[in-house]
């Protein structure tokens, strides 16, 4: 599987790059995993599709210290910690939901 636009092993990017940026995210518009939006507009098909609440079971998330794939569930229920290696994510990403995930 290959990540779009990631200039970190753990799938930091050139605009989210602190400790805690280390998910990427599998564009519901056109299936490629992408570290950010703004890489995905860049780098992807650039549409703005999100996740329907109905396909949240579908494994769309990348944890870039493991590489396990979770679910849009697993993910928002993690509390902000990858379930399969306890790495911490950034809580500032809830601020983009709504880019990637209908509510």
């Amino acid at each position: 599987m290959r990540i779009k636009g990631a200039i970190d092993d753990e799938t930091r990017c050139e605009h989210f790059h602190t400790e805690n940026d280390r998910v990427a995210i599998k564009f519901y518009c056109c299936g490629g995993y992408f570290p950010c939006f703004r890489c995905h507009q860049r780098y992807g098909c650039g549409d703005s599709g999100v996740w329907p609440k109905e396909k949240f079971d579908q494994k769309a998330i990348l944890c870039g210290s493991c590489h396990t794939e979770l679910t849009i569930n697993e993910y928002l229920g993690s509390s902000y910690r990858c379930p399969a290696c306890q790495a911490a994510f950034n809580p500032d990403c809830a601020l983009h939901y709504h880019l990637y995930f209908k509510r």
